[in-house]
């Protein structure tokens, strides 16, 4: 359970971006994103850093989780040195994505197809690359807090267009956007898993990815609006998007990567929207519609069902043996 325990808080603290955001100064959403990458991906990057050089002084070397190929034996086609760039560029690809097709469609249908496409990509794409069945439970599960993501948009899509889409309209370009920003999580997810799989740490694999999609982002950052970090509200957004947000939250999804399937992780992930329409009512004062209420209740119940099986999949107990400690990769 403490691998379910650590993507459920990874994923309180990702619901806290909003609340973050809404808080702080006025920044563009771009720069807001740069941002928060170069901030908490350069941390990350240099933890990783770090924790490797500690560990080959001590001598340690990075041995591979037992039963790390997955269930079936078989291990993802790409090569390990391709892996870090291909999951920085879907770490690079999500925030643009999400907020094109939230700027599209609104807010609600952009993050319900955000969210709610990323689980089952992921899954799909687990069980085409591995031939890994996420499990019976995981599809139940997902089905459910999906169901509450859709109805908790639903109930917000009609009273106003946030964003774009009139009434909660929804249009292909931004469905496809959100579809990608849901396809975006899905890659530097599972890049992160294969790395794990190949003897990586929890943090090494989440310090390379995050680390090296920060060298990218800090022109994008340099080039943007920036003037929102020369204030003192700025600093504080910046530094709490960036190392709780970021850093902290995905050390936790790393750790609960060592012992989970992605697709569960993926699922887990939706305590999010849960956290973040809590957050909402709680510190910006916002009134949920009894419609969103169901929503929050229904996408509840969904998590509850996957957390309560253990959420495990074949091969974790051998994996949570094995230290999923903060160093380098192997």
């Amino acid at each position: 359970m403490r691998f379910v325990f650590a993507v459920l808080l990874a994923a309180v603290c990702f619901g806290t971006t909003g609340t973050a955001q809404a808080l702080g100064p006025d920044a563009s959403a771009g720069s807001l994103g740069a941002a928060r990458l170069v901030i908490g991906g350069g941390v990350l990057g240099l933890l990783a850093l770090w924790t490797r050089r500690r560990r080959g002084a001590d001598g340690t070397p990075a041995a591979p989780p037992t039963g790390s190929a997955g269930a079936s034996g078989t291990r993802p086609p790409l090569p390990t040195w391709l892996l870090v760039p291909v999951g920085a560029v879907g770490v690079l690809a999500y925030q643009p994505a999400f907020f094109a097709g939230t700027a599209a469609n609104g807010v609600a249908v952009g993050t319900v197809v955000a969210l709610g496409s990323a689980p089952v990509l992921t899954g799909a794409l687990d069980w085409l690359l591995r031939r890994r069945y996420p499990g019976h439970r995981w599809a139940v599960a997902t089905v459910i807090a999906t169901t509450g993501v859709a109805i908790l948009a639903a109930s917000t899509a009609g009273g106003a267009g946030a964003g774009g889409g009139a009434g909660g309209s929804a249009g292909p370009l931004g469905l496809l956007a959100s579809v990608g920003a849901g396809a975006s999580y899905a890659v530097y997810t599972l890049a992160a898993k294969a790395l794990l799989d190949r003897g990586w740490t929890a943090t090494g694999s989440m310090g390379a990815l995050f680390g090296t999609a920060a060298v990218v982002a800090v022109p994008l950052l340099i080039a943007s609006d920036a003037s929102w970090l020369a204030t003192p509200a700025g600093l504080a957004t910046a530094a709490w998007l960036g190392l709780v947000t970021t850093t902290l939250a995905y050390v936790l999804f790393g750790y609960g990567l060592t012992g989970l399937a992605p697709a569960t992780v993926s699922t887990l992930t939706l305590a999010e929207p849960l956290t973040a329409g809590v957050l909402g009512v709680v510190l910006l004062g916002e009134q949920p519609t009894p419609g969103a209420a169901v929503g929050l209740v229904v996408l509840a119940a969904g998590i509850v069902v996957l957390a309560a099986g253990g959420a495990g999949r074949p091969g974790s107990r051998s994996r949570a043996a094995s230290p999923a400690g903060v160093g380098g990769a192997g």
